[in-house]
């Protein structure tokens, strides 16, 4: 008996988010102000992509609504979730309704929401997209930061969301902690 390629794909697609499920990634809420008012989405597809010129991206789905609007706007902020926001994430990651009831923001220099009580934020304009099968592939150009606050990063790993056991204050920091500030950054980032 040969396998459909429907039901290949199907295996394919559960096989690839097993393995993937396995390599844990941080937790960031995506936002963006219009017209409509705010609008976000959680994403865990989010990564720091050049220093030189201060680049991020992010992954969304490519028919998200929320996406949609964020290319629209072509302003949008990455808000980085501490461990006890798992709550917030589980808002940001649904479809429809008010994402925003009950949620306090500020707006960033720009005016994107920045949600209370995240570890810290980026702020940035739409600078590239790119097709990515189901997704898009978005660069954004970071026009601004905010402080970092002590605290533990929300994490998912496995299909469930999970922290950092806690570092302490008196040990030397890993390699990994020091390259981004280590001047052969070149080698990591």
């Amino acid at each position: 008996m040969t396998a459909s390629p429907d039901s290949l794909a199907a295996v394919e697609a559960r096989l690839f988010r097993r393995v993937f499920g396995h390599f844990c990634t941080g937790v960031v809420v995506v936002t963006t102000i219009d017209d409509d008012g705010p609008a976000g989405f959680s994403c865990q597809a989010f990564v720091p992509l050049s220093l030189d010129p201060p680049l991020v991206l992010f992954c969304p789905q490519a028919g998200s609504e929320t996406w949609r609007r964020i290319r629209g706007a072509g302003l949008f902020a990455i808000n980085v979730l501490a461990v006890e926001h798992r709550d917030l994430s589980r808002v940001f990651g649904t479809r429809g309704g008010d994402k925003f009831a009950g949620v306090r923001w500020t707006p960033s220099p720009a005016g994107a929401p920045l949600l209370t009580g995240a570890l810290t934020w980026a702020e940035c304009r739409v600078e590239a997209v790119h097709p990515g099968g189901d997704h898009a592939i978005v660069v954004g150009r970071v026009t601004a930061l905010g402080e970092c606050r002590d605290g533990a990063p929300l994490l998912f790993y496995l299909g469930r969301y999970t922290g950092t056991a806690a570092v302490s204050p008196y040990e030397s920091p890993e390699v990994a902690d020091t390259l981004l500030a280590w001047p052969r950054h070149t080698d990591w980032i």
